[in-house]
């Protein structure tokens, strides 16, 4: 079966960096687009960036020049690089995976919380 599982998240000052990973497995990795979203409390879960399978990405303008999606199609993985963080980028962040030829996300990850203290 597809697993999404991410990993890195914790707590850090703002300014600060952190690296998230998302291990993708049970799916044809190469046939899909990657990407991650992040839910804040009491928030609904917003788009943060994607990556095709050919390497092009794309960000929310709240995260543009600060965090940096990248794919490593040896190990299946997809990092979140996290720079200058700020206290309102705390939120749980999702793995999230789509086939390239829909628009629907199909799979999930469990999520990872991050914190972002001032």
């Amino acid at each position: 079966q597809v697993q999404l599982v991410e990993s890195g998240g914790g707590l850090v000052q703002a300014g600060g960096s952190l690296r998230l990973s998302c291990a993708a497995s049970g799916l044809p990795f190469s046939s899909y687009v990657m990407g991650w979203f992040r839910q804040a409390p009491g928030q609904e879960r917003e788009f943060v960036a994607a990556i095709s399978r050919g390497g092009t990405t794309t960000y929310a303008d709240s995260v543009k020049g600060r965090f940096t999606i990248s794919r490593d199609y040896a190990k299946n993985t997809v990092p979140l690089q996290m720079n200058s963080l700020k206290p309102e980028d705390t939120a749980v962040y999702y793995c999230t995976a789509r086939d390239y030829l829909k628009r629907d996300w199909d799979y999930w990850g469990q999520g990872t919380q991050v914190t972002v203290s001032s």
